[in-house]
């Protein structure tokens, strides 16, 4: 039995080295989109608490979800951000299983490469909107008579470009549209497609539903802000997703000009479809074949599988 351990441990560990050494690879080449994509999230979140210093509550606006979802109370508040952790969690889990799963079929770098660039998309357009016009926040701490429902002019413009916790979850004015369907529909229609398990793919949306009306119920964004976002962000990865260079699927043995050759051809071959693992466990077959050419000759071709 501990021998039996020992070896798994062994191939698992070779397996997890060889993914890390294939994902440096790719993120060596990927650097800059990665780079890119994360300073595009500051500035969001930049903008964000800008648009704060412009808010001014007053009385809300008539919405049709706050009619039909009774409020949950501020001391519920908690449910959406709950379900929406959830599911942001669950999707960087995700991403990673290639290092520890055998069955793989994306790359972590490349994915998140791709996520990235839906979630600029959907963000430069979500500032535009809301600096174009800022509603006043239905949420508790933005209505009339909180002390946070207006930010004091900035002493110095470090107050302005130090993003604090709570800053981000007590924000004003950026409402349409929401940031947080942004984040749960790119992260469940990235996994639609590159996920393996039907069952996971439709509770996957069902709980961004459910994530939807809590959003309403909770008061943190109106009716609008949710509808927007469903149809932009859906529109968005539709289309981008198209112009982007498709993914190589792992699964069906793909290969991609940007992976590593190594010198052993075998290993390349495993690395790629992900059974990376002692040689005693890969066992090639060879097979010849005779191909009749022009003229009567016969060419002998080597496939080995």
């Amino acid at each position: 039995m501990s021998f039996y351990i020992g070896r798994e441990a062994s191939k698992f560990w070779k397996r997890f080295c060889a993914e890390t050494t294939t994902e440096i690879n790719l993120l060596v080449e990927n650097w800059k989109y990665i780079l890119g994509g994360l300073i595009c999230q500051y500035i969001h979140g930049l903008a964000a608490r800008g648009v704060h210093y412009f808010h001014r509550p007053g009385p809300m606006l008539q919405d049709v979800g706050f009619f039909l979802l009774p409020e949950l109370g501020q001391d519920r508040a908690y449910m959406s951000e709950t379900v929406f952790t959830f599911i942001f969690l669950s999707f960087v889990l995700w991403t990673f299983h290639p290092f520890i799963l055998k069955s793989k079929k994306i790359y972590t770098v490349l994915i998140w490469c791709r996520v990235l660039a839906f979630l600029v998309a959907c963000q430069i357009l979500r500032i535009i909107t809301f600096y174009s016009t800022q509603l006043p926040g239905p949420n508790y701490h933005c209505r009339e008579g909180s002390k946070l429902a207006r930010l004091p002019r900035p002493d110095n413009i470090l107050e302005v470009l130090l993003l604090v916790p709570r800053g981000v979850l007590y924000g004003c004015g950026d409402l349409i549209f929401s940031s947080h369907m942004i984040f749960s529909l790119v992260f469940v229609r990235t996994y639609h497609k590159y996920g393996t398990r039907r069952i996971v793919k439709q509770f996957a949306w069902l709980t961004v539903v459910v994530q939807s009306m809590l959003i309403i119920a909770s008061r943190k964004h109106y009716t609008v802000d949710i509808v927007v976002a469903w149809y932009t962000v859906n529109l968005i990865v539709f289309f981008l997703d198209k112009k982007l260079a498709e993914l190589p699927d792992r699964s069906n043995g793909g290969t991609s000009l940007l992976l590593p050759l190594t010198k052993d051809k075998e290993e390349t071959h495993k690395l790629m479809n992900g059974n990376y693992g002692d040689a005693a466990d890969w066992k090639p077959r060879t097979q010849m074949n005779g191909k009749i050419m022009e003229g009567g000759h016969v060419e002998t071709v080597i496939n080995s599988a």
